[in-house]
């Protein structure tokens, strides 16, 4: 199942976030489950030095249509570089996985190469994306604009991050959840900075996680905890949330503000839609969930000013790969350009929806500048009525427009803000 998932993934080009729930569903045991994923998300964050391997201890590549062979053999290497699985164990079972892809001819080539890698495991040469675990381009382009911090940025991005919890503060404190997670057995501390977040010790199953079902907790990175604050939301204020899905921090909105306001949740994936969808029934809040372009205000808006804007832009995500290890394959050099456009778009599209006086926040999961205080500063350019806010904080570090927190600072994901307020026009 790990080498049908990880084929999906590099050689289809799906999204692993899509492709892993109804595969791994299909593993009735739950320790099957989290040991299947533990091989793909090892395999995706450590590709490079395990292909290199695997290409040295090759005769010759495997054919395109074997591209589930040259998984298999992926899973078996990083058993045994990484895993503590037996190398017998790992052998064998690799041996057993090829006949369940039905690609019998490869045994002896499996037993081979996984064997020779116990023995003598080649070492990698000296090349960039081995080393660090990333494509070329993106090495180059963070060393670039993060001259200081890239290869921190890197090494974060190739660790396993922790599972942080958004307690609903409108219904437990902090301090009684942590209490409930001790009492259950789960080891876990506040957050360094956001008011909800909870960060446990080792990663469980949701379905562990006290009162989870009964929507007391979210699992939702601190970072992007952090917007809610931020937007300062008046009571039973207009509030938008541009491109709302999967629903994470229109949830946290509803939370913050009790219900004390109204929240229009937009996105124009009709699939992904129907994910806040879910969110919001399991935490039992409630918002008007609109389909459509937040680009085309025409389309959708009924002239009404909003108080509040949230627009977490679609970006290079560059700053969750440590949670997305497949978005080094799926991202691209020339996407950032067709990004930074979508996002100026987006962007001048919703500022003439914003109320006078009132305040947009503008955030990313991305770490690059062009798709952050590059698109901010264009519209400070070019609006004429929007300043932006300073954000006094104790978090991330402060940018001309915004602040940036770096992958791994206090725990944290990637993520970008910056708010701007539409000044009234002069009497």
């Amino acid at each position: 199942m790990a080498a049908r998932l990880l084929t999906a993934v590099l050689s289809e080009g799906r999204s692993l976030s899509r492709a892993a729930p109804p595969l791994l569903a299909t593993l009735g045991d739950a320790r099957d489950r989290a040991f299947a994923q533990a091989c793909v998300y090892g395999v995706l964050r450590h590709y490079y030095s395990l292909s290199s391997r695997l290409d040295a201890s090759l005769a010759r590549p495997l054919r395109a249509k074997d591209a589930d062979v040259r998984a298999l053999l992926l899973c078996g290497l990083y058993q045994l570089a990484h895993m503590r699985t037996p190398p017998h164990a790992a052998v064998a079972a690799s041996v057993d996985a090829v006949r369940g892809l039905r690609k019998a001819w490869a045994v002896s080539l499996v037993n081979a190469v996984l064997r020779g890698a116990t023995r003598n495991d080649p070492v990698p040469g000296e090349d960039v994306e081995a080393r660090y675990e990333h494509p070329a381009w993106l090495v180059e382009r963070l060393a670039g604009d993060w001259p200081g911090d890239w290869q921190a940025v890197l090494a974060a991005n190739n660790a396993q991050p922790p599972l942080t919890l958004r307690v609903n503060l409108a219904r437990v404190t902090r301090e009684q959840y942590l209490s409930r997670l001790q009492a259950a057995g789960l080891a876990a501390h506040a957050g360094a900075h956001a008011s909800s977040a909870v960060v446990l010790d080792a990663p469980v199953p949701v379905e562990e996680l006290p009162g989870f079902a009964d929507g007391d907790v979210s699992v939702q990175d601190e970072a992007a905890q952090l917007a809610a604050g931020l937007l300062d939301l008046p009571p039973g204020g207009r509030v938008l949330d541009a491109c709302a899905a999967p629903g994470g921090k229109s949830a946290h909105l509803l939370e913050h503000a009790a219900g004390n306001c109204e929240l229009v949740a937009l996105d124009h994936d009709a699939e992904r839609l129907a994910d806040v969808a879910a969110t919001l029934e399991r935490l039992g809040l409630t918002a008007a969930l609109t389909c459509a372009d937040a680009a085309r205000p025409a389309e959708w808006w009924d002239g009404r000013p909003f108080e509040r804007i949230l627009l977490d832009a679609p970006c290079s995500a560059l700053g969750v790969v440590r949670r997305h290890p497949d978005i080094r394959f799926h991202r691209r050099a020339s996407d950032i350009d067709a990004l930074v456009a979508a996002q100026q778009a987006l962007l001048s599209a919703l500022w003439p929806l914003l109320a006078p006086g009132g305040k947009l926040l503008y955030a990313t999961c991305s770490i690059l500048p062009a798709e952050n205080d590059a698109v901010v500063a264009s519209l400070l350019e070019t609006s004429g009525d929007a300043e932006c806010d300073r954000l006094p904080a104790a978090w991330g570090r402060a940018t001309p427009h915004g602040r940036q927190i770096l992958p791994g600072e206090d725990g944290m994901d990637g993520f970008y803000y910056a708010r701007l307020t539409r000044r009234a026009a002069a009497p």
